[in-house]
């Protein structure tokens, strides 16, 4: 009966189906496809680095299987294709969820927003419990893979560095601080020390990345990038998007030097991946480098005064 392009989605077409008939009113539509892809092409990165981009059927479908199994509340997959025979694009259909976002709810009816985010400290609380030896993207281990590098820091910090060369080139203000930085992360890494586990994160959850069901619990979206990793790359980042709704998701014991550099790494991402984006076609254009700008004078304030 209708099919609309949901806001959103750049590596991946997101769209909402309504039909006509006995089943759902309306389904969700996730198109991964070369013209769907908003990130201009760098070369082919490699598969099993943690944050080479996660995008396709199969990572999604591991993080699905793996999250469902916990009980961690995801969209049900309805369908899916992956055989690129009917079109150029791998597809899934799953289940359409009504209820907006927890970042609207959380400013619409705070009461309900703060109840889901009690549920969603809890299902992060279950995720972050699930112990590997080895840190990588769920389906990358799943296939019997190996993630790049010799830890999740030695990881974080040469992406840091790539990330502090590319947003020196194209930002002034990190380019005339391009050394001080460049010694603050090498100095920070130095105080990690060895870990022998990694707890499963979903890598980019922010409260945007939660929609909310009829039953006002929250449901994780976006989750292709699911891994193991040190669970305190994921709370820099809840923190960074939750902001003063954190306090309901923190938890004790996170490790202060991991916090420390993980912050300066994700500023730094922040500013050089939404600039990368740039490059490519992407249509919300003052969005992006508002974040760009956003994050880096936030990374510049994390230099030693």
């Amino acid at each position: 009966m209708g099919v609309d392009r949901l806001r959103g989605g750049s590596k991946k077409g997101v769209y909402r189906v309504r039909a006509d008939g006995p089943r759902a009113a309306s389904v969700i539509v996730y198109r991964w496809a070369e013209a769907e892809n908003f990130w201009p092409d760098v070369g082919s990165p490699e598969a099993t680095d943690p944050f080479a981009p996660a995008s396709g059927l199969t990572p999604f479908l591991a993080a699905q299987r793996r999250l469902d199994g916990l009980g961690v509340r995801v969209p049900r997959v309805l369908a899916v294709d992956g055989s690129r025979t009917r079109q150029d694009a791998d597809v899934a259909v799953v289940e359409d969820v009504h209820g907006g976002t927890l970042e609207a709810l959380l400013g619409t009816d705070p009461a309900r927003g703060k109840a889901a985010l009690g549920e969603l400290a809890d299902m992060l609380a279950v995720m972050h419990r699930q112990l590997g030896a080895q840190y990588g993207r769920v389906d990358v281990l799943e296939r019997g893979g190996t993630a790049v590098g010799s830890s999740c820091e030695q990881v974080v910090l040469d992406r840091a560095l790539v990330d502090l060369g590319e947003a020196a080139a194209r930002d002034g203000r990190i380019g005339s601080a391009a050394g001080a930085l460049d010694d603050r992360l090498r100095e920070l890494a130095e105080r990690v020390a060895p870990r022998t586990s990694h707890g499963l994160i979903h890598g980019e959850l922010g409260p945007d990345h939660v929609l909310i069901d009829a039953n006002g619990s929250p449901v994780l979206i976006d989750i292709e990038g699911l891994m193991f990793f040190d669970v305190e790359w994921e709370h820099v980042f809840l923190q960074l998007r939750f902001g003063e709704h954190y306090g309901r998701l923190a938890r004790p014991g996170l490790d202060a030097h991991r916090l420390d550099l993980y912050a300066l790494a994700m500023r730094l991402s922040l500013v050089a991946g939404p600039l990368r984006l740039l490059d490519g076609d992407f249509p919300d254009r003052e969005f992006m480098a508002g974040i760009a700008d956003h994050n880096a004078n936030e990374a510049l304030s994390l230099l030693p005064r």
